[in-house]
């Protein structure tokens, strides 16, 4: 199952915490800072649709 269908939905960290200033995002998770700070807090409709932005900047890297 992916992550992103599992409940609670796991965090996408795998402990590779660099923030890259060319796109803003986390080189080891592919979050923003915004998006890392907020996960704690956020419910798992949020985590999902970080998920999915997640999936989409992976796709538009191998593109």
């Amino acid at each position: 199952m992916n992550p992103e269908q599992q409940t609670p939905v796991p965090s996408p960290c795998i402990n590779i915490c660099r923030m890259v200033p060319a796109t803003g995002l986390c080189e080891g998770c592919m979050r923003t800072i915004d998006e890392i700070v907020a996960w704690g807090r956020a419910d798992d409709d949020y985590k999902r649709a970080v998920w999915a932005e997640i999936r989409r900047r992976e796709a538009q890297l191998f593109e």
